[in-house]
C-alpha cells in the first residue's frame, strides 16, 4: 500500500519517546499544540523543549548530513521507500529535495520556536512565501493581503500571480479590521496575508483580531514573521501559516540566504506531497551545511532580539527628543504600541527596527552618508538583522518593486530611512556616533 509522504516532526519530549512525531496520510496521529496565551509560552522555554540532535559518534553537535542521496542494504528497502512505506520517521532517506535529516532538524527548532506542529526550511525567505501560497492558492484564486508588504512579495502578489495564475489579490489597511472584512469574499478569497510588523512601515498587525475575521469566513491565515521572531508569535495568536526570511534576525550574520515555513503536520505535509507539493516539486532546497550553521544560532537568538529591541527602543527614544521624525513601536506615540505591548511575548521588546521620516530623498542619503561615512555609526544595506547597524532610504531599495502610488498606499515616504539596529559596541559609544552624524546633518540643514 502507498501511503503519503511523511515529516518527521517535534512538538513536545512529551508526544514520545524519541520526541518524535509522524503523520502518514489519512492516519494522522492527534497532536499537542504548544498554545496558550501571548504571554504563556516563552519562545526559549519552547526551544529548550525541543528535541536535541546529536552528533553520529556522540558530539553535543549535530552531524552534517552532506549527502544529495542515500543508500541502503538491501534492493528491497529502496521500493519501499519509494513507496512511502518507510521514511524520515524510522531513519530511512533517500534524496534530499525530498529530505535530509539536518534540514529537518533545523524544521524541528523552528517549529518549536513558532509553536506549531511542523516547520520546513528552504533556500529562501521568498522561496517559502510562494511555495506557502502556491500550496494554498489554485487558478483563479483570491488573496487579501496588507498594503503595507515587502516589495518582493507585493510583486509577486501583483504581476507575477496575476499572470501565471490567474490568483488576483486585494489590498488592504491591516489596521482598518472593518475593511479588511469587507474585501474578503467568502467562498473566493483563501487566504489573508500580512507582516507580523510591516515593512518598513512598522504598522503591528493585530493577529487575533485579523485570524478571528479570516477564520469566520473560512479564510487561511498567513503571517510574515520576519521582523518580529520572538518578539511576536503569530501561530500562538491565531495565524495557521508563519513564514519566515531566516536570512535576516534568525541567521543574524548576513551570510545566509534561507527561509522557513511554520504551520500544521498537515499543511507541511502538503508541501513535500510528490505529486502536489510545491516545496518538493519547485526544489527550493535547503543545503545541509546552512541547516547546520542556522542550527547553532537560533539558540541564542533571544539574547540576540533582547538587545537590538533594546538599543532600538533607547535610540528611538533619543532620536525623537532631538526633534527627529521617529517611527518604532516602542514608543508611546506609535499608532500600534499598546496592541504589540498586550500581544507581544514578554521581555523581547518591540523589536530592532525603526524608521525615521527625513522628509525628502536628498535630506536621507545626506543623512545616511554622515552615519556610515563620517561618524561610522552603520552601514547602508538593504537587509537586516546584522549585528551592526544596516540602514536604507525604503522607496528606492527595498520598496522600488513599488510603484509611487503603491508606496503611498503602503506608508513609504520618499525621505524614509529603514534602521536595523545592531548590537556591537557599547550602547553609549554608539549613541555618541549616532548624535554625532545628528548633529553634523543638523548643521547642514
Amino acid at each position: 500500500m502507498q501511503m503519503a509522504d511523511t515529516v518527521v516532526i517535534n512538538v513536545s519530549n512529551n508526544i514520545s519517546s524519541n520526541g518524535d512525531v509522524v503523520v502518514n496520510g489519512n492516519d494522522e496521529k492527534i497532536l499537542m499544540k504548544l498554545s496558550g496565551g501571548h504571554h504563556g509560552v516563552d519562545p526559549a522555554n519552547a526551544l529548550d523543549n525541543a528535541r536535541h540532535e546529536f552528533g553520529e559518534h556522540g558530539g553535543v553537535n549535530m552531524s552534517i548530513e552532506a549527502s544529495v542521496m542515500f543508500t541502503v542494504m538491501e534492493p528491497e528497502t529502496l521500493s519501499r521507500i519509494i513507496a512511502k512505506e518507510l521514511g524520515p520517521e524510522n531513519g530511512y532517506f533517500s534524496y534530499s529535495r525530498n529530505f535530509n535529516p539536518t534540514v529537518l532538524s533545523l524544521g524541528r527548532q523552528m517549529a518549536a520556536l513558532e509553536g506549531t506542529e511542523a516547520a520546513y526550511c528552504t533556500a529562501s525567505g521568498m522561496s517559502a512565501i510562494a511555495s506557502s501560497l502556491l500550496q494554498l492558492l489554485s487558478s483563479g484564486g483570491h488573496v487579501v493581503a496588507s498594503s503595507s508588504l515587502y516589495g518582493g512579495t507585493h510583486s509577486l502578489l501583483t504581476h507575477l500571480l496575476p499572470r501565471i495564475c490567474n490568483i488576483t489579490t486585494t489590498f488592504v489597511d491591516i489596521a482598518d479590521l472593518e475593511a479588511v472584512g469587507n474585501v474578503i469574499v467568502e467562498g473566493k478569497t483563501k487566504v489573508l496575508y500580512f507582516e507580523s510588523i510591516a515593512n518598513p512601515s512598522l504598522k503591528v498587525a493585530n493577529t487575533p483580531e485579523l485570524a478571528r475575521i479570516a477564520h469566520k469566513k473560512g479564510v487561511t491565515v498567513v503571517v510574515d514573521n520576519t521582523f518580529a521572531p520572538m518578539v511576536l508569535s503569530p501561530a500562538r495568536l491565531g495565524a495557521d501559516v508563519v513564514v519566515h526570511s531566516v536570512s535576516k534576525f534568525i541567521s543574524g550574520g548576513g551570510d545566509v540566504i534561507a527561509g522557513a515555513v511554520c504551520g500544521s503536520a498537515s499543511f507541511v505535509n502538503s508541501l513535500m506531497d510528490s505529486q502536489q507539493g510545491t516545496i518538493m516539486l519547485l526544489g527550493p532546497t535547503m543545503n545541509a551545511n546552512v541547516a547546520f550553521d542556522l542550527a547553532q544560532r537560533i539558540p541564542h537568538l533571544g539574547l540576540r532580539m533582547k538587545e537590538h529591541s533594546n538599543r532600538a527602543l533607547e535610540f528611538a527614544t533619543r532620536l525623537k527628543n532631538l526633534g527627529l521624525n521617529v517611527i518604532y513601536p516602542g514608543l508611546e506615540d506609535h499608532p500600534q504600541h499598546e496592541l504589540l505591548k498586550s500581544i507581544g511575548n514578554k521581555d523581547y521588546g518591540y523589536g530592532g527596527i525603526l524608521s525615521i521620516d527625513m522628509g525628502t530623498v536628498k535630506k536621507a542619503n545626506k543623512f545616511m552618508s554622515y552615519l556610515q561615512n563620517y561618524s561610522q555609526f552603520g552601514f547602508m544595506a538593504v537587509s537586516l538583522g546584522y549585528y551592526e547597524t544596516l540602514m536604507s532610504c525604503t522607496g528606492s531599495s527595498t520598496s522600488s518593486e513599488m510603484n509611487e502610488e503603491e508606496q503611498k498606499l503602503a506608508g513609504i515616504t520618499p525621505g524614509l530611512i529603514r534602521m536595523s539596529v545592531g548590537y556591537i559596541g557599547t550602547l553609549e559609544q554608539k549613541w555618541s556616533k549616532l548624535e554625532k552624524a545628528v548633529l553634523k546633518f543638523n548643521e547642514n540643514y
